[in-house]
């Protein structure tokens, strides 16, 4: 037996170490990872590669990400005025790149479709060098991508993804969720939802085909089912109908006095909207008044559906009126390029950029598995969410949670939502083997 072996992280490990129970630690110097990985910089820059929705229904989500990323860039270069990297808990990136090297990226159009996602990660790690792929705003191109990163050997930085198969059935050892999922959403909300509308409720479900839908619509019936909530019918809908009338239509005899709307993006401004028009909002069932509940909110959307969001609850990642201070310093450097607050999609992904950066640089490579021993079990604050942990046995991030609802007397076009409660992570975290599927081990490429 050779001195060594590599364990499922990929890690060089002591065989006799192993044989008395002590692994040798998880960061080496650089001479460590001399086996070589995939797309390993040579010259004095590193690519990044952001694939985001530039078109398709959540195309809105997608700019904004790349705002983010660009911002993100910059900062981690020395550019600016660093952003979040001066709140930060973990110094060990300096404005001057990343392992000495400049970094540099290129972009994808996944169009919120999983086989032109793949397309372009793969053209971006194939021709472009990408070390890394990040991005999206579909939890099913965010499986496709991170599947394909795994089999290809890099590491996918989750962008807005939130089914709770990214970081459970589906989850892969190259693959990191800072986002949250949709079981911290339904444990967040349905006791803020079960104070304001009561137990005795009928709830309706329209939902997008696909994982993040399914996954939302499952979490919020589990969470509300059992306060004493009833569900009359969950409906599927596509995504990016477009026109959601026809789905909107049989509520009205359903008996249900919740509609509860698993959309996002443009489909959710979109079915907000006609609902609104069919006068849901206006109703009385069952000796109450009719309720509609939007479970994941972001400012893009509240913004575009407008009067429609008042007094409306749902959660959220983060929020730009937080006061905490990195929250303070990602909306004054994003404020200042752009002119307008960032989303929680430019949040969530501004902070995978720098997470990963800087688990490069304690890491001291751009290794899969190095990168990765980087990020697991990493305890951090300064990013907007408070102390937060990616958890090493699912790569999901754990946080407070915010619930908000639509603004009733807003100061601003950007001024839609108000956190109503901020539940603590206690409250949202499951056991990492809850949600199924195995990390299996890292691919470094080569």
């Amino acid at each position: 037996m050779s001195k060594f072996e590599i364990n499922r992280r990929g890690l060089l490990k002591s065989t006799a170490a192993a044989g008395a129970g002590l692994a040798l630690p998880t960061m080496f110097t650089s001479s460590a990872w001399s086996a070589g990985y995939l797309n390993e910089p040579k010259g004095s820059t590193v690519t990044f590669g952001f694939n985001v929705p530039q078109t398709g229904a959540y195309a809105d989500e997608g700019a904004d990400e790349l705002r983010a990323y660009e911002l993100a860039v910059e900062h981690i270069n020395g550019e600016g005025d660093g952003g979040m990297l001066n709140t930060f808990s973990s110094k060990a990136l300096q404005g001057n790149g990343v392992n000495g090297k400049k970094v540099v990226f290129v972009t994808g159009d996944t169009q919120t479709k999983s086989d032109a996602a793949r397309a372009s990660a793969k053209r971006m790690i194939e021709k472009d060098g990408a070390i890394m792929i990040t991005g999206g705003s579909s939890s099913g191109v965010a499986i496709a991508v991170q599947g394909l990163c795994q089999d290809a050997g890099v590491i996918f930085m989750a962008g807005l993804t939130h089914s709770n198969d990214t970081t459970g059935k589906d989850k892969r050892a190259n693959g990191f969720r800072h986002f949250f999922n949709t079981e911290m959403s339904g444990a967040a909300l349905a006791p803020v939802l079960k104070n304001n509308y009561g137990s005795d409720r009928v709830a309706y479900h329209l939902t997008a085909d696909y994982t993040w839908g399914w996954s939302q619509e499952g979490s919020i019936k589990k969470y509300t089912e059992a306060l004493g909530w009833k569900t009359a019918a969950a409906v599927r809908t596509p995504l990016g109908a477009g026109d959601f009338s026809q789905y909107i239509t049989p509520v009205l005899n359903s008996g249900a006095d919740v509609l509860v709307l698993n959309h996002y993006g443009r489909d959710m401004v979109n079915s907000l909207t006609q609902a609104v028009q069919f006068g849901l909002r206006d109703k009385q069932v069952n000796g109450k008044d009719f309720a509609i509940v939007v479970p994941l909110y972001s400012r893009l959307m509240a913004q575009g559906a407008g009067e429609n969001v008042k007094g409306i609850f749902g959660s959220t990642n983060w929020h730009w009126s937080l006061q905490d201070e990195g929250s303070k310093a990602f909306v004054k450097s994003f404020g200042q390029k752009y002119g307008f607050p960032p989303s929680q999609a430019a949040h969530t992904c501004y902070s995978q950029a720098i997470l990963y950066a800087d688990a490069c640089q304690r890491a001291g490579t751009f290794m899969p598995s190095g990168v990765g021993a980087a990020l697991e079990g990493f305890e951090f604050d300064g990013l907007g969410n408070g102390p937060t942990e990616y958890r090493a046995a699912d790569h999901q991030c754990f946080k407070d949670v915010l619930v908000v609802k639509g603004k009733e007397n807003p100061s601003s076009k950007f001024d839609v939502l108000e956190v109503v409660e901020v539940t603590p992570r206690a409250q949202v975290e499951y056991p990492a083997d809850m949600l199924g599927g195995e990390l299996g081990p890292y691919n470094n490429g080569a």
